[in-house]
């Protein structure tokens, strides 16, 4: 499929690059390293993410340049989308029009495009922009290199996800010696928290529970308010209940105004959590995926746990609140 890809991109001139909403590291850095690609390849090529570019990834190359709404790019024959499961999840209006190439390395994705590259062996969409590039015959520049490298970095955890393998580390090599600094881009992802987001793990932890190998916290949406914090600062929330010693699921549950819970799911390979997420209309990988659900939170919470136990939880021990 890599190779009707570059096909289909020859065929073009004018390109929109995007991802899902509410971006995190692999989205941003993908996107933007792939619409330089396009640019080295003679095309023209804009970023467009609906939600912006997150606090901890606006010091990469090109960041200041992504547009937020379709209608301000130009025209564009084609959209290249970028680990989604579908259109609806950019929440962009008007890529209907567009001739959709669909790149994702999820074990959840789905081919909704009309052109589709899937591989869920990739350990982030970074390796696969990675190789398209190098299909293409493109130089990998130091900026490009430093995008794939910090979408690598936090999409597999540290190194620390599922399907980290030689492969992975070889990538990250490759990517240094093409001039990402990984000890500067170490620092710009997780050494420069906002206070607001430090404020909000405090609240988080206070309600921390914990049920056998499994552990979970939330925030309201009110303390969201208190704590005068952004979406951005959720990110990664929830690995602080996964670190917990014999814990091997973590649930994060976010209030949303309307009352619905975002979910953020991660497991150390116990259990499929991208399974658990699909069947509540989300998705992702096997130990780190999300989705959305219905409150109250003592019923969102069950369900959740319902779902884990379909897929091999069993501890029937009573919850408790860790003091």
């Amino acid at each position: 499929m890599l190779h009707e890809v570059l096909n289909q991109i020859e065929r073009r001139r004018n390109f929109i690059c995007t991802s899902h909403a509410r971006p995190d590291g692999d989205a941003v850095g993908s996107a933007l390293a792939c619409a330089q690609i396009l640019r080295s390849m003679g095309k023209q090529a804009n970023v467009v993410l609906s939600d912006g570019v997150p606090g901890i990834y606006r010091p990469l190359p090109y960041a200041d340049s992504v547009l937020s709404d379709l209608g301000q790019a130009p025209d564009a024959e084609a959209a290249i989308i970028l680990e989604c499961d579908g259109i609806a999840r950019t929440k962009l209006t008007g890529l209907e029009s567009h001739y959709l190439i669909n790149i994702d390395h999820h074990d959840t994705a789905r081919p909704f495009g009309h052109v589709n590259w899937i591989d869920p062996n990739a350990c982030a969409t970074a390796e696969m922009i990675f190789r398209l590039a190098r299909q293409a015959g493109v130089g990998i520049s130091p900026e490009v290199a430093t995008c794939l490298y910090t979408a690598v970095l936090t999409d597999t955890g540290s190194f620390c996800f599922s399907g980290t393998n030689e492969a992975t580390f070889a990538l990250a090599q490759e990517l240094v010696r093409c001039g990402a600094d990984p000890v500067k881009i170490a620092h710009n992802v997780y050494f420069s928290t906002q206070i607001s987001k430090m404020r909000l793990l405090g609240e988080a932890l206070r309600t921390l529970h914990k049920d056998g190998s499994l552990a979970w916290m939330h925030v309201a949406h009110r303390t969201m308010e208190l704590c005068e914090s952004r979406e951005e600062d959720c990110e990664g929330l929830v690995n602080y209940a996964l670190a917990i010693q014999g814990i091997e699921v973590a649930l994060f549950f976010r209030e949303q105004s309307d009352g619905r819970f975002r979910v953020s799911l991660r497991s150390k390979e116990a259990i499929n959590v991208a399974k658990v997420a699909e069947s509540f209309g989300g998705g992702g990988h096997s130990c780190a995926s999300g989705c959305a659900i219905d409150g109250p939170l003592s019923v969102a919470t069950e369900r959740l746990i319902a779902q884990l136990r379909i897929r091999g939880y069993d501890n029937h021990s009573r919850p408790e609140k860790v003091q």
